[in-house]
Parts: C-alpha cells; structure tokens; sequence
C-alpha cells in the first residue's frame, strides 16, 4: 500500500512512545533491582514527555491527518491523550509499592506492557479509519489480557485473564463483522469516505444498519455497558488492583474517542438508528449497574458496577447531540459527554489509589468493610474518600454533581426530559451504595490499626487528586472550556 501523504511529524508522539518503550525494555533486561525503581523512573519520564510534546500541539493549534486519513490529529486527540497520559502516570505512581509486595515487578513487563497499551490508546484516540481503531485496539486489548494475569501463581487473576480474553476475542469479532459489513456498502473504511456515503440516501441502509448493529456491540463491550458488561464486574475483582486502575482510567477515554470518531464522523447519517441503541443500552446500563452495585459487599465489584452506570450517563450525552438542525445543542451534548468522562477518569484514579493505600503484603483491600474507622486511622485519607464517594454520587461542590448536571442539562435540551427524569431516579438508588461507603468509614470501628503504607509521592499525589476533585467542583468553568473547544474544532457540528 503506498500513502501520498504521510506527514510523520503529526505521528512524534506515538513513534516518540513506541521508541521509548523499546529502550525501557532494553534497560530492564539488565536492572536485578526488584523494585524495578530505574524502569519506575524512565516510564514516568517517558509520560512526562509525552504530555509537554501533546500540549504543545494543543497550544500550537497542531492538525492534519496523515498516512492518506488514517491518522488524524486534532484538539480533541491532544486533550485526550493528554488526560490518558496523566492517567497511566498516576496509576504507575500508585501501583508502584502495590505491584512490589505482589511479587509483580520481578520484571518490567507492567511498565512496558502499560505503555504499550497506551500506545494502543493513542491510535485508537487519533484513528480517522477504521482499520486504524481496529488495530489500536487490538494493540490495547492484549496487553491488558496479559497485565491481568500478571500474578501468574494467583488463580482468580488467571481465571480473570482467561474471561476478559474469552469474551474480549468475542466482542472484537463482532467490531471487526461490522466494520466488515459498513465496508461492504460504502466501498471505503475511512471514516470521512464513510460519512459522504452514508449522509444522503442510499441503497444499501438495511445493510449499513445491519453493520451498525455488530459495530455498536462492540463499542459497547469495550465501554462496558449493559448487555455487553458481563466481563467488567468478574476481571475488576479478579485483577490485581493496580491492573483494574489501568484498565479502569485511559481506556475509557479511548473507548469514548473511537465512539465519537465512528458514530458521529463516521456513521452520523446513520444517527436515527444508532441514537435508540445508545439510549436503550444507557437506560439498562443505569438500571442494572446501580441495582447490582446496592448487593455488592466487594469493594472493586461494587466500582465495577458504579462504571457501568457511569457509562450510562456519558450514553446519554452522547446520544443527546442527535439534534436535527441544531448545532449548539450538539456540541454541549458532546462537551457533557466529554466532560463527564474525563471527570469519571480522575474519580476513578483517586478510588483505586485509597484501596491501593490501605493494601498491604499479605492484605488486600477490597472489601467494604476493610474501609472501616478509616476516619480514625487517618482522617486526611479518610475525607479524601468522602470526596470520591460524593463526587461519585454527584453531591455538590465536588465536580461529579456539575458532570451530571451537564449530561442533564444536555438531555433536557434536546427534549430527552424521561430519559433525564430516569437518569436522576437511577442516581439516587445509586447514592444508597455510595454513602454505605462513607458510613463505614465514619462511623464503624476500625478492624485494623496497622499504618497505613504509602510513599511521600503516592500520598501526595492522592491527595492532590483528591483535592482536585473539589476544586474542578468549584470552578468547572476551565475544563469544561477545554473539553468544548475541543469538540468544537474536531467535530463537524
């Protein structure tokens, strides 16, 4: 295949990764350090970089597509890969000393592995074709399969791996078939060639829904809405609780990226039919995550749940931007969508790295009541989680009550006032969960009294994460500024 137009420059920073990645599994070979502490260093020096090199994009107003559409950047790829970056960064910083006492950094491969599935992020984020999502995710999607098993002498990690494998494989069979059928209408797999063959009539609707229909099943499975969710709650418990961080954080924002690429660049001539699908599968998705999560006594199966209702409400934004002839709803219905799950990312960063802080050698935090008199142990930690659970629950000022106000504000814009009624109800039957969390970390006795572990980094980090998520409470205006700018420069509303 040759390409007119290559453009690498627009490519550095995935190219600057995959080269960086290369030598930190050179350098490793000959670290016998099983704090893995120089491998530690070089991956977090690699994220830094990559964040400088993304912002200066931003701020250079840097776009174009290269390798002939196959590749596209633009803000909405810099701002993205920007938060995934920070995401992957936090999660090394707090899965360190976890990842040590588990035996898993005997060799780097959690590093290398992560930041291969970053780089499999960041195709996914800047995919203008859809061989291009198909091959990020891929990319992505095997180095999770075998981050999961990285305790290879721990069953339930190992049996984790092989679900999340068994059904992953499935999900990207029905990704690819439908890919396989849009191509068969449209003649094209790039995204642009595919919205100018489906944006007036055409003969082939029946099989370009057809299509439709396997390719939104296979969104779904990697968001991990209802009915493809049921791997989320089974590897989230299963996976080593630095791994769950991993899969829980950046992916989401490169499942969210690919859904907008495909539905709204790709297949908006198709919206009447994919925008029910959205809506049905966010209902269910709210109805059974919050319901299963109420039953939950494990603390990362309950998490699992919480996302998939999570998921549900950035569903809701997504599906709400199908407004005939309206612009400007559009877009604030895609910066809710946005907003919400970059605000969902860093909630999620800050839960994962307190259960990581109360883990030990030998101990695993992951139960509700391993929460409990957390407030009399440590109460700086303690109303950190208070500010996870509200922020989760979406109880101002933390800045997951302005996320689902967005969404909200959004659906009742667009004359969606049920489906916004339906989100509220489901949201307080989801605030039942939540507060049993801070209940028991107020106001029952603590079972344990051993420290609490933690580097001078991890505790830093958690708790400016934490605070982060009152101040962006706070003051929303900033974000939500950036997330809108950058829907409104990539996508044609």
């Amino acid at each position: 295949m040759e390409f007119a137009n290559l453009n690498l420059s627009l490519v550095a920073p995935e190219i600057t990764l995959l080269v960086l990645t290369s030598v930190i599994l050179l350098i490793d070979l000959f670290v016998k350090d099983e704090g893995r502490a120089v491998t530690h260093i070089l991956s977090l020096a690699t994220l830094v970089v990559l964040t400088w090199m993304s912002l200066s994009d931003l701020a250079s107003g840097v776009q174009g597509a290269a390798f002939d559409g196959m590749y596209v950047t633009d803000s909405l790829a810099h701002v993205l890969k920007v938060f995934s970056y920070i995401a992957v960064g936090v999660t090394l910083i707090y899965g360190k000393g976890y990842a040590k006492d588990r035996g898993m950094l005997r060799g780097g491969e959690l590093y290398v592995l992560s930041l291969l599935a970053l780089l499999g992020q960041m195709v996914m984020i800047s995919a203008g074709n859809m061989l291009t999502i198909y091959l990020g995710l891929e990319l992505m999607s095997l180095s999770f399969y075998a981050l999961v098993a990285l305790r290879r002498e721990h069953t339930v990690s190992t049996e984790a791996a092989m679900k999340y494998f068994v059904l992953g494989a499935l999900a990207s069979g029905l990704l690819l078939y439908g890919m396989s059928m849009i191509y068969g209408a449209t003649g094209t797999l790039n995204l642009a060639g595919i919205a100018r063959a489906t944006s007036g009539a055409t003969d082939n609707h029946m099989i370009l829904v057809f299509g439709l229909v396997f390719l939104v099943a296979g969104l779904a499975f990697k968001l991990g809405v209802v009915p493809f969710h049921m791997w989320v709650p089974d590897v989230y418990q299963g996976a080593p609780t630095a791994v769950t961080l991993l899969l829980g954080g950046a992916p989401k924002l490169a499942a969210f990226a690919i859904v907008l690429r495909l539905l709204v660049d790709g297949l908006f001539g198709l919206a009447a039919d994919w925008q029910p699908m959205l809506a049905i599968m966010a209902v269910l998705s709210l109805a059974i995550g919050n319901l299963a999560a109420i039953m939950q006594s494990n603390i990362k199966r309950m998490l699992a749940y919480s996302t998939i209702s999570h998921m549900g409400f950035v569903l809701l934004g997504l599906m709400s931007g199908v407004v005939e002839g309206s612009a400007f709803n559009a877009q604030n219905a895609y910066t809710s969508a946005m907003f919400y799950v970059v605000v969902y990312v860093l909630t999620t960063l800050s839960s994962f790295g307190v259960l990581m802080l109360l883990s030990r050698s030998g101990f695993e935090c992951e139960n509700v009541d391993d929460l409990k008199g957390l407030n009399r142990r440590n109460p700086w930690f303690a109303g950190v989680m208070l500010v996870q659970m509200f922020s989760l629950t979406g109880i101002p000022p933390t800045v997951g009550f302005y996320a689902k106000l967005a969404v909200l504000q959004s659906l009742i814009q667009t004359n969606h006032v049920v489906l916004a009624v339906v989100a509220v109800l489901f949201s307080l039957i989801g605030a039942f969960y939540y507060l049993r969390v801070v209940k028991v970390v107020y106001f029952d006795d603590p079972v344990d009294q051993a420290p609490l572990q933690g580097s001078a980094g991890f505790r830093t980090v958690l708790s400016v994460n934490g605070v982060l998520l009152l101040v962006l409470g706070v003051f929303p205006a900033p974000l939500v500024a950036l997330c809108a700018q950058a829907i409104s420069s990539s996508l044609a509303l």
